[in-house]
């Protein structure tokens, strides 16, 4: 791959990664917002509830299977068949999305009282809580509109190489929630209705941010166009077995909250503050390097270019290695210091923080392996085959759910956790394997050597940071002031260490990271 391919990539995976970061801690100040405005009762657990539907959505469809499905047909008709027939293909999607999107919109509105009776049975005891609760998903259902529209533009933007509007699209939806839990809820007369409406108002928002760029770079989808046309069977093909791996990983988490609610109480909390943090690295790097690649990747597949997409996988698994596994060690070194400083308080305490960090230590064993899968699956996706990472996923969701139940007993929550992890692990080597078959050697020796040096450096990081941690780290009288200082000197450290080993070692992803930035500071200069 030339170096300026590299760079560019670098850079757009950079890009979404600050993009993310800065929606993630939006998110949390969402999250602040709505607990200090509304506490934890009926009107928070009515929210919550009636946004968890057009979250499923917008996990399924506008992250997942839509975005997969359209964006290698979208890519393959710029290629070969020019801007016009994209255009039109562009044209037709938002039609026929728009008619499929009203009817499930309008159907969901008329049958709420049923989804809540289904997705909280318990809410029917409580008339008052279940009548709010169906009021608020009325209102919430036509996001699940906006949120689909939202993603087949953010995949058009995305294959004609722009990505900062999507990037910040989620920003503007939790600026646009908190906005109206300050400012509007105050006036109105049932507050979390208000809550509501901010989630409209930033839906609607995160739409028009796109339109702009779409104009800007050719594509006039409003141009009269048919509601069929030819590529729209394609992308349904692709799309048939993409929403069923997508549905897979909501089962897998559903089981393992059903198996949590067996085990003592405050269980399904723990993996749910350990796998908070997972996300965390994984949404910086991993899915933002992903969402980079994708567009490219579906580009060289639609040209037959496949050296060229061979160079880019490889790139890219290791750039994303040399990122998340320094990340792992972190995480699995300083587990209690940080837990401790993002959320020891009031009924978070000491023995929650140690419980919580077991879950944390079996989850970022697996974090490599997440991190991989993110980046493999899209190579399938861009080569119009959608049925093997299907294949791939039961597989790791049956040895998942065999390895919860064997794990369980002995180690209580850290099973599960501990399983999750494993099953990816087999994930990602049963990707590996098939796409080796595919298309060929992958060039698994570079790569190899590559991991070793990457491995070796972060474990001489993770015993430097635990040994500093183990001098500056208090572990009683603890004030947040001095356990933010002594983490954050911990992480500067081991940030310093890493790329200090890295160069020694003369790795390739340090330089490619030094020229980028490089370049940047002769652009600013």
């Amino acid at each position: 791959m030339p170096g300026s391919e590299k760079i560019r990539l670098t850079k757009t995976a950079m890009l979404i990664g600050g993009a993310t970061v800065i929606s993630r801690f939006l998110g949390f100040a969402r999250d602040a917002v709505i607990a200090w405005y509304f506490g934890a009762g009926l009107y928070s657990d009515a929210f919550f509830i009636a946004f968890k539907i057009p979250n499923l959505f917008r996990r399924l469809f506008a992250e997942g299977s839509l975005s997969i499905a359209f964006i290698p047909v979208f890519a393959e008709y710029l290629v070969k068949h020019g801007k016009d027939e994209a255009n039109k293909l562009a044209g037709s999607a938002v039609r026929l999305l728009s008619i499929i999107l009203i009817i499930i919109t309008v159907s969901g509105i008329i049958l709420s009282p049923y989804i809540i009776r289904v997705i909280a049975p318990g809410f029917f005891d409580y008339a008052g809580k279940y009548a709010l609760t169906v009021s608020l998903t009325r209102i919430m259902f036509s996001y699940v509109y906006l949120i689909c529209l939202l993603g087949l533009f953010m995949g058009m933007l995305n294959v004609l190489g722009h990505f900062a509007a999507p990037a910040f699209a989620p920003s503007i939806l939790n600026i646009s929630m908190i906005t109206f839990v300050l400012f509007v809820s105050p006036l109105a007369g049932e507050p979390v209705k208000a809550l509501a409406a901010g989630v409209l108002a930033g839906g609607v928002l995160q739409l028009l941010l796109q339109i702009p760029f779409l104009i800007k770079n050719g594509i006039y989808f409003w141009r009269k166009a048919g509601i069929f046309h030819p590529g729209l069977k394609k992308v349904g093909i692709l799309m048939l077995p993409a929403i069923f791996g997508g549905a897979i990983y909501q089962i897998n988490m559903f089981i393992s909250t059903l198996l949590a609610s067996l085990l003592p109480e405050g269980s399904i909390s723990y993996l749910y503050y350990a796998d908070r943090l997972i996300q965390f690295p994984l949404g910086i790097f991993a899915i933002s390097a992903a969402t980079a690649i994708f567009p490219a990747l579906s580009r060289q597949a639609s040209e037959n270019n496949i050296n060229a997409l061979k160079e880019t996988f490889d790139y890219s698994i290791r750039m994303v290695m040399f990122i998340t596994f320094p990340c792992m060690i972190g995480l699995i070194v300083l587990r209690e210091p940080i837990l401790i400083l993002l959320f020891k308080r009031g009924e978070f305490d000491m023995q929650t923080v140690k419980l919580t960090a077991q879950a944390l230590l079996c989850y970022s064993v697996g974090l490599w392996a997440f991190a991989s899968v993110k980046i493999t699956v899209p190579v399938f996706y861009a080569l119009k085959d959608t049925k093997t990472p299907v294949i791939t996923a039961l597989i790791s969701f049956l040895v998942n759910v065999l390895l919860s139940l064997l794990l369980m007993n002995p180690l209580k929550h850290g099973g599960l956790a501990l399983a999750n992890s494993l099953s990816s692990v087999l994930n990602i080597m049963l990707l590996f394997r098939a796409l080796n078959i595919k298309i060929g050697n992958l060039g698994w020796g570079k790569l190899g050597k590559s991991a070793f040096k990457i491995a070796v450096c972060s474990l001489i990081m993770g015993g430097f940071v635990w040994f500093l941690g183990a001098l500056i780290i208090p572990y009683e009288n603890i004030s947040f002031g001095i356990m933010l200082w002594s983490v954050t000197c911990c992480l500067l450290a081991g940030l310093v260490v890493y790329g200090f080993l890295s160069y020694l070692a003369k790795s390739s992803e340090i330089k490619i990271l030094t020229i980028f930035i490089r370049k940047e500071h002769k652009k600013v200069e």
